[in-house]
């Protein structure tokens, strides 16, 4: 994934992964900033009960 673009992030780096995903050292192009992007597995969001603790 390093390299490639998330909508206006460019992916730069890994920066950690584990259970829960994996977080991404990326390049904001429109603020022109440095941001984490956190990566969640789909198995994350599988159920309606999962889904609920992300909004």
């Amino acid at each position: 994934m390093i390299g490639s673009n998330l909508s206006h992030y460019n992916i730069v780096a890994e920066l950690g992964r584990g259970c829960m995903g994996i977080v991404y050292k990326a390049r904001d192009t429109k603020l022109d900033r440095e941001v984490a992007i956190k990566v969640l597995p789909s198995a994350a969001l599988s159920s309606k009960d999962d889904r609920e603790c992300f909004y």
